[in-house]
């Protein structure tokens, strides 16, 4: 990577999306995040089956289609420097929801009439506002897990070089990790090793899809901020048993798996997090949530607190927030395109 200030996963919800298929919206928008910067763009989280999207407008990487629409993407992104990323997921019980803009006034799941599906789930508890889910057995369990899988070679076709598993903000993986969504009794339920097991069996067979040449990221949600919920402590042990299975980094954020929480936002809250799990998984990680400014973001680098910042809302605000951010710490980098040179600031001394 060329620095460390990284674009994360936002998703789009384009409208204009049909069958999980990008389209020019997301060639524009991440051609402007590579061009802006960044070290490493990763797009929207990618269904990896058409009832693993949260929403109908979702991109998708269960056929060569799809596949095939992302490459030019891929391409475009290492042409302007940065490193082509990919998030893969599975919604679970948060999918099939109305997607969130162009249905104004419409809220919770989406009927199988206006085209929504069956959310399944490992038990067949409601997300807050939802329909309760399928609960999976353990024949769709090995389903999501090659899907996963093929998902994570199609993107690698597509030139994709950082593939990151999502296990976070509540989705299928994270229902599974925390014992708040996952009451189940068998060997994917109860025990940290049981809940896990989902999530690792897909680290490994994504690793035997990808080979060793690509980079496996996983995004987790360090805590449910709830007590008795997922936590820090069981972040930093599964990642630890992921790097093992072949996973190379991790991505930390929190949240996502219950709602109505009380969560301490404010400037860099979830830094601490992906301090502690890089402290305590010993392994490298990124840290996410309002990080904004490029002093911040600069000290949590020098400091050892993360290995890397994601960079979200400020880089929808400004997509050449690398540049500036450059600029205004004094250093002089050298992937200004070369068609906005004559825009080029000098660097504050």
């Amino acid at each position: 990577m060329r620095n460390r200030l990284w674009v994360p996963p936002m998703c789009q919800y384009s409208v204009i999306a049909r069958d999980g298929i990008a389209t020019d919206w997301h060639m524009v928008h991440y051609g402007a995040l590579a061009k802006g910067g960044a070290g490493l763009v990763i797009l929207e989280a990618t269904g990896v089956v058409p009832e693993g999207r949260i929403s109908m407008h979702d991109l998708g990487l269960w056929n060569d289609a799809q596949r095939d629409a992302l490459r030019p993407i891929a391409e475009f992104i290492s042409s302007q420097g940065a490193v082509p990323g990919i998030q893969l997921g599975h919604a679970g019980r948060k999918g099939s929801t109305y997607p969130g803009w162009g249905f104004e006034g419409n809220a919770g799941t989406m009927p199988e009439t206006e085209g929504g599906w069956l959310a399944v789930a490992p038990s067949a508890v409601a997300f807050d506002g939802l329909d309760a889910p399928l609960e999976l057995n353990h024949e769709g369990i090995a389903q999501v897990v090659q899907a996963f899988a093929d998902a994570a070679r199609r993107a690698a076709e597509a030139g994709f070089t950082v593939i990151e598993i999502h296990a976070a903000h509540g989705y299928l993986i994270h229902q599974f990790l925390s014992p708040l969504s996952n009451k189940r009794t068998d060997e994917y339920g109860d025990a940290l090793a049981n809940r896990a097991r989902i999530l690792l069996d897909v680290v490994r067979e994504a690793r035997a899809a990808i080979g060793e040449d690509i980079a496996l990221f996983v995004r987790f949600s360090a805590t449910d901020w709830v007590d008795g919920g997922w936590n820090e402590e069981e972040t930093s042990i599964v990642a630890d048993w992921c790097g093992q299975a072949g996973a190379d980094f991790f991505d930390v954020s929190t949240g996502g798996n219950s709602g109505g929480v009380k969560i301490p936002v404010g400037p860099g809250y979830q830094v601490p997090l992906a301090h502690y799990v890089k402290q305590h998984a010993h392994s490298g990680t990124s840290a996410v949530g309002l990080i904004t400014d490029p002093q911040q973001a600069r000290d949590i680098i020098t400091e050892g607190r993360a290995d890397a910042v994601m960079v979200g809302r400020e880089s929808l605000r400004d997509p050449h927030f690398p540049l500036h951010a450059a600029t205004h710490l004094g250093i002089e980098v050298d992937y200004w395109p070369a068609q906005y040179l004559r825009a080029k600031p000098a660097p504050k001394a």
